[in-house]
């Protein structure tokens, strides 16, 4: 009766396991199983984290909020939070908002926010509201990106000295056209779209720039940095990332980026090593917008 008992219990918890649906699993750069403890300890030893999300990916902004939860505590409150969803020009705004100043409903109407704050980076505001940490708005006014886009580079030079000095990284803007990122860009645009394709990679690259130099500027020593941006501006240790080592070499990254397959029990080859943990899940999975 006893080994019946035993075959009905293991027979019982493997049809469980087989049927279990996980919103999503972890892995390595090596492309193996890890866990969110494993991610927790190497990103409190990191001066610098960036958590790639893809933008409408619910279980990216509900990791994106445990991270930083979880940070604080094991950091004993020294963390820094950014985002490229804000742009430098609003850091007044935001700063009068954390403090108290003025109230939220002038925030929301002056720092042009995206239209799934509220869902998705309203709670992460909020927490550094409630626990004083700073946040900073790490990418460059759209107005200059577009400018690059339509001019090239070259055309950050004729701006304002105010705006240079607080608004960009530093001049001029090294592009690195090599590197796969902005190679796969220039080859999927197209022979018969408007304007230069060069100059939109350097619009794409003036972003991870500013992200970058605005991250090295407010990184201190033992302070984790916790930074969210889209996955492709830090995957396969470009984009930001590139930046920030030729600011900073010195610092500490830890990379995470999210992906979706359609099967997540292993790690597809075409998505190993794009990050230092991946967070993947189903492609199916329910979208913020």
């Amino acid at each position: 009766m006893k080994n019946l008992l035993l075959i009905f219990c293991l027979f019982l918890s493997t049809t469980v396991f087989t049927q279990d649906k996980p919103a999503y699993l972890l892995y390595n750069k090596e492309g193996k199983a890890t866990t969110y403890q494993e991610l927790l300890q190497k990103a409190q030893a990191a001066d610098v984290v960036l958590f790639g999300e893809t933008h409408n990916n619910p279980i990216s902004h509900w990791l994106q909020l445990q991270l930083t939860k979880d940070l604080h505590k094991a950091t004993q409150g020294k963390l820094a939070l950014g985002a490229e969803m804000f742009e430098a020009d609003v850091q007044l705004v935001i700063n009068e908002y954390l403090s108290g100043y003025i109230k939220e409903s002038n925030f929301e109407k002056e720092a042009r926010l995206w239209d799934n704050y509220a869902t998705d980076y309203k709670p992460l505001m909020t927490f550094a509201k409630q626990n004083q940490l700073p946040f900073i708005a790490t990418n460059i006014p759209r107005r200059y990106a577009a400018a690059v886009a339509a001019n090239g580079a070259a055309t950050l030079d004729k701006a304002d000295g105010y705006v240079k000095a607080n608004y960009f990284p530093p001049l001029p803007l090294e592009v690195n056209m090599e590197l796969p990122s902005y190679k796969n860009m220039l080859g999927m645009m197209g022979a018969g779209m408007r304007g230069e394709p060069t100059n939109f990679v350097a619009a794409q690259a003036v972003k991870d720039a500013t992200m970058a130099y605005k991250i090295m500027q407010n990184a201190k020593k033992g302070t984790c940095f916790l930074h969210f941006n889209g996955a492709y501006h830090s995957d396969n240790y470009e984009g930001i990332v590139w930046y920030l080592k030729k600011y900073n070499p010195s610092l500490n990254i830890l990379t995470i980026s999210t992906l979706e397959q359609e099967d997540i029990q292993a790690i597809e080859d075409k998505n190993k090593a794009k990050a230092d943990f991946m967070i993947c899940t189903p492609a199916d999975m329910t979208k913020t917008y």
